[in-house]
């Protein structure tokens, strides 16, 4: 797949998720089960239903939130927790297909910015589009934050 990144303004998601740890080779086993605990808080709570599903990679160790993009703070019940997606420039593209080729988007994405000089500031995520049987209507959006220019090393 050809990748169209570009460089735009990202403003702050609210979002309801859980904390997580995990190996990359664990990826595709705790990021759906992490988003189902947060749907299952939903379900259980008076609180409007949520969006749609992501998770956001804090570090190069992969301690990551997962969960919901929802529409207003709220309080959660220790385990899920009312956060954000980061602000600021980022570097993003669109991923269409299986969730076992998103390491494509995110080589596409690195590759683009080494090339073009833009630093990064180690933080990036995935909003994962509506489900759907068929994986080649899968659509996945990935953002990279960027460094500021005045900031060290950007």
């Amino acid at each position: 797949m050809e990748y169209q990144v570009r460089v735009e303004q990202a403003d702050p998601m609210t979002t309801a998720v859980v904390k997580r740890r995990a190996g990359q080779h664990e990826l595709a086993a705790v990021v759906p089960q992490a988003c189902g605990e947060v749907w299952a808080f939903f379900r259980a709570s008076q609180l409007p239903h949520p969006g749609r599903n992501l998770a956001v990679y804090l570090d190069g160790e992969i301690n990551l939130e997962c969960g919901v993009e929802v529409f207003q703070p709220f309080s959660g019940d220790g385990q899920v927790v009312c956060s954000s997606t980061p602000a600021g420039m980022v570097a993003t593209t669109a991923h269409l297909g299986p969730y076992d080729r998103l390491g494509e988007a995110h080589a596409a994405i690195l590759k683009w910015c080494s090339d073009r000089g833009h630093a990064l500031v180690g933080l990036n995520w995935e909003v994962y589009g509506h489900w759907s049987d068929d994986p080649s209507q899968l659509r996945t959006d990935v953002f990279y934050l960027l460094q500021d220019a005045g900031e060290p090393g950007g």
